[in-house]
Formats: C-alpha cells, sequence, structure tokens
C-alpha cells in the first residue's frame, strides 16, 4: 500500500479502526470480482483501489 494513500484516506475517515475495516471490506469485493469505482491509468492494487475509493469519497461508512 501506498503511505500517501493511506494518510489522504485517514483524512477522510480519522479513526484508524474503522478505515481498516472499511478498506477490508472493499478489498474482499475487489478480489471476489466487483468493479472499482475509481478509475486508474496505471495498474492497482485491491489495496490501493480501496483507498483511492475512500479519499475520493466513494465509499462511506455508518455506525450501528
Amino acid at each position: 500500500m501506498r503511505d500517501n494513500y493511506i494518510t489522504d484516506a485517514l483524512k477522510a475517515i480519522p479513526d484508524p479502526n474503522i478505515l481498516i475495516n472499511v478498506v477490508s471490506r472493499r478489498v474482499k469485493q475487489l478480489k471476489r470480482g466487483n468493479r472499482p469505482l475509481v478509475e486508474s491509468l496505471e495498474q492497482l492494487t485491491p489495496e490501493d483501489t480501496a483507498l483511492r475509493e475512500v479519499i475520493e469519497g466513494k465509499i462511506s461508512y455508518e455506525l450501528a
């Protein structure tokens, strides 16, 4: 994972525990074949794709 993506994602979701849960759930979905919500000219890992989705506001979360 890219450090700058993690830093930027923490600005969108400030709690690291919630960020880890959101990203890990999205990575599982991407590995099962779900399409990415962001486009990239370079080949990104599922982890980097999930972080970019958080950074760009494509993924949100709710606390129960």
